[in-house]
């Protein structure tokens, strides 16, 4: 009996023995599975729901961010990004390059610039659609531009009562478009497009369709295109934001490259010193200026009257002068008082259009004499 049992025992350790075995076979022969890949982290400036080309401009619906930028636009003080993202100097000290910055990047005089180029079709867009300017007669000229329009509808509409000419340059991702634009031109102004660029400060939304520098070729392209299809009738493109996308040379190569094909200009509006704007237009043969003075780092009238007195000595020294404000009533109020007084103080008040042809013909100057 007890013989009987052993053997019993034994044929199931046997079976048990076997079944492992075969199971250790069948996990040695099954092939391994990776884990799942976890979903990347979506980046805050890159904005997933983008407006397509063919969509209308909307402040709901997919765009959920763009009612908190517009009502920061509106009611609140602007963050260091502003569009002085970094509280960029202004006046004269903006234009110069920081002291470790590549002398081929910084120094546009250093840079090989290329003349302007020939019209595709004629007389280019910039040309045709500028604002007519009567002569200097050597005075010194003055361009304002007022970027952000069309967000704060009221604001926008209190800029375009004040005596001109005045350079207005329109979000692009600003509602009813053709109908604020047409505005402004009755009213004596000449219009440009505010291209919303990646600044540095991560937690900033620049708002959306932003050129952004971790997207491809393609997908950059397609948001160069889309804003400059939202307005009929430009001059040229400035910068909203973009510390950051306009340190990018591809980047900036693929928006000047949509520039030179319409025949637009480009106003760096210098949000850093690093800036590669102006050096690379300059290399492809764009028109381009940049921005002197910033009116608004600070939302005060008494601030906003220091930096037009800055613009007045700007334009003394050198000629001419671009200051870029913004819809701000502090803004607003100081412009309503110190434009009346350009003439009486020898300034001539010019659309930024006479600047750039200014620009364009100490340019051809320039390369004709190879000086």
């Amino acid at each position: 009996m007890a013989a009987k049992r052993k053997r019993r025992w034994q044929l199931w350790a046997s079976a048990a023995a076997l079944a492992v075995g075969v199971g250790l076979l069948a996990l040695i022969l099954t092939p391994s599975t990776p884990p799942p890949h976890p979903e990347p982290k979506s980046v805050a400036l890159q904005r997933p729901a983008a407006l397509a080309p063919d969509q209308p401009d909307q402040h709901h619906g997919e765009d959920a961010l763009a009612p908190l930028i517009e009502q920061a636009t509106t009611d609140a003080p602007k963050q260091a990004e502003n569009d002085p993202e970094a509280m960029a100097p202004s006046g004269e000290a903006a234009s110069l390059p920081p002291a470790d910055a590549p002398p081929d990047l910084a120094k546009p005089e250093q840079t090989a610039i290329a003349p302007p180029l020939p019209p595709l079709h004629g007389e280019p867009a910039w040309r045709r659609n500028a604002l007519p300017s009567t002569p200097a007669n050597g005075q010194p000229m003055i361009a304002i531009v007022i970027d952000d329009m069309g967000l704060d509808r009221k604001r926008s509409a209190e800029v375009m009562t004040l005596p001109g000419p005045l350079t207005l340059s329109f979000m692009t991702y600003a509602d009813d478009l053709a109908k604020q634009t047409a505005t402004g031109r009755a009213h004596g102004d000449e219009i440009m497009l505010h291209m919303p660029m990646e600044p540095q400060a991560r937690h900033v939304d620049p708002g959306p369709n932003a050129l952004v520098t971790g997207l491809d070729d393609a997908e950059l392209r397609r948001r160069v295109i889309w804003g400059l299809g939202r307005i009929d009738g430009i001059v040229g493109v400035n910068n909203h934001m973009g510390s950051k996308f306009t340190e990018s040379q591809p980047g900036m190569t693929i928006v000047l490259e949509q520039l030179r094909a319409r025949g637009l200009f480009f106003l760096d509006s210098r949000t850093t010193p690093h800036s590669v704007g102006l050096a690379t237009a300059r290399q492809m043969g764009v028109a381009s200026v940049g921005r002197d003075v910033f009116l608004d780092n600070f939302m005060v009238e008494p601030e906003v009257a220091r930096e037009l007195a800055q613009t007045e000595a700007v334009a003394r020294k050198n000629g001419v002068a671009i200051a870029i404000g913004h819809p701000h009533d502090a803004t607003i109020a100081e412009l309503r008082r110190w434009l009346p007084t350009v003439a009486a103080k020898g300034f001539r008040l010019v659309p930024v259009t006479a600047i750039v042809a200014r620009e364009q013909a100490q340019t051809a100057h320039l390369a004709k004499t190879g000086g």
